[in-house]
């Protein structure tokens, strides 16, 4: 036996003994209770007099049928629901998170399921420009996106609401077709998101992250019906 064979074999082996899932919380969901952790984010958490809507939670209802588990919602602040995910009071937290969230720290994090981009776009009947120096460009007021858009050299006008907006704008790259607007290739930045577990569950991390890499098709389909403004 090769001494680097000899190694494999004995990181293998050593891996056996390490809990998969310490508190056991894939088993315990599979065909019971799911307890789910929401905050307002549109458009990925929806929250209401009825039940919480978006595209995050019709994932997350998706999830559950495929392991035939029941939701028990818990609405909340980002720091009610990380704390109850930190004592494990809660089995999965969305809030519209990117992999940048500052709650990384009490939660794991799962990998990107998908990655948007806030983007300069124009009219489509507009010529697009060269560069955006000194260009008006509207954009919704205290947002990250706003924030985004003070470190160019645009000339930045904030708004209520980008819908009222005639003219270039910054917004999210799934809100170009229904705001009729082109993308003029100008990148702001760009958001992974993602969703929070429980710090060691790891195969109920796997269960999550392969329903969510494993639907890039569905996730395209619910931005273009939950995405718009």
């Amino acid at each position: 036996m090769t001494k680097k064979l000899a190694i494999v074999l004995a990181i293998t082996l050593a891996a056996c003994g390490i809990p998969r899932d310490p508190e056991g919380t894939l088993a315990r969901v599979s065909g019971g209770v799911m307890r789910v952790g929401v905050t307002e984010a549109p458009p990925w958490i929806e929250l209401g007099d009825a039940s919480p809507d978006g595209i995050e939670v019709r994932l997350v209802e998706r999830f559950a049928e495929q392991i035939d588990a029941e939701i028990e919602w818990a609405e909340g602040s980002e720091e009610e629901i990380f704390s109850a995910l930190k004592v494990r009071e809660l089995d999965l937290v969305i809030a519209g998170l990117t992999a940048e969230t500052p709650w990384s720290s009490e939660a794991s994090i799962t990998h990107p399921y998908l990655t948007t981009a806030a983007l300069v776009a124009v009219p489509d009947d507009t010529d697009e420009p060269e560069d955006i120096a000194e260009l008006e460009v509207g954009v919704e007021a205290n947002t990250e996106i706003a924030g985004l858009l003070r470190k160019t050299d645009a000339h930045v006008v904030e708004v209520d609401d980008i819908e009222d907006y005639e003219g270039p704008v910054a917004i999210d790259n799934f809100l170009t077709d229904d705001l009729d607007v082109v993308d003029t290739g100008v990148r702001l930045g760009e958001s992974d998101h993602v969703f929070a577990v429980p710090i060691g569950e790891n195969d109920w991390m796997t269960a999550v992250e392969r329903f969510l890499l494993e639907r890039p098709g569905e996730i395209e389909d619910l931005l273009d019906e939950l995405g718009g403004p």
